[in-house]
């Protein structure tokens, strides 16, 4: 048992009080034999109520399944990020005309919005910990309503992308009314939205160091990668941080 500062805790103070007036008083003990026995009570006393109270504080364990989800996650956006961060300082050596600005401001905040996963991916963690934090119908409905919303003004890739995670919503909200946990199945979609974040990010360095960015076609198609890049860090931010 670790020793604990009785001082901390009253009620150990209080039982190494009473100790020492009744041995003093009643028992007619020596004080001298007596101050070390009520301190060695008090002092444990201290140690048995910190105890008692770590575990009554103590939160359950995550589900093996939602644990290894999220550690696979977390690896997914470390290296994602890392990845990011390093075509960002390509891009900032390779695009240094006046023309190129725009493009490269534009990958810059697409690279930025990458690095910051890790981060989010750590508060979610913090809110799905424990089995008792299951996702309810109404959290899953109230993101899914934001993924309709911005499905109704987008096209193309977007589009696609946003159509795909709508019906992982879905999927997810069936298994919350059925009363199971959804919230391994949330992270399986977040997962798969970073593996398709990362082909975008691969697509964008390749692009990148192969094509002739004097081109004003072969600009605009990094441009395009860039802007679908942050789209999905959009999309993601619905999953994690709604």
């Amino acid at each position: 048992m670790k020793l604990v500062n009785p001082l901390y805790h009253p009620l150990a103070v209080l039982a190494g009080g009473i100790v020492l007036v009744g041995g003093v008083r009643i028992a007619k003990l020596n004080h001298f034999v007596m101050l070390p026995l009520a301190a060695g009570v008090a002092t444990i006393g201290a140690g048995v109520i910190a105890s008692e109270s770590s575990l009554g504080a103590k939160p359950k364990p995550r589900s093996p399944s939602v644990a290894k989800e999220l550690g696979n996650l977390r690896t997914q956006a470390n290296k994602l990020a890392h990845k990011a961060q390093v075509l960002k300082t390509e891009a900032q050596n390779l695009l240094t005309q006046s023309s190129q600005m725009e493009l490269l401001g534009t990958l810059q905040y697409a690279c930025d919005r990458t690095t910051e996963l890790p981060q989010k991916i750590e508060a979610m963690a913090e809110r799905l910990h424990g089995d008792d934090s299951i996702l309810s119908v109404q959290e899953l409905q109230q993101q899914r309503v934001t993924v309709q919303k911005k499905l109704a003004q987008s096209s193309g890739a977007t589009q696609q992308q946003l159509q795909q995670l709508d019906q992982s919503l879905q999927r997810n909200i069936s298994l919350a009314q059925q009363g199971q946990d959804a919230r391994q199945a949330q992270l399986l979609s977040l997962s798969q939205l970073i593996a398709e974040s990362a082909g975008v990010l691969q697509a964008m360095q390749n692009q990148l160091r192969s094509a002739n960015l004097a081109e004003a076609s072969q600009s605009a198609e990094l441009k395009s990668l860039s802007d679908e890049l942050r789209d999905f860090q959009e999309n993601l931010d619905v999953l994690v941080l709604t």
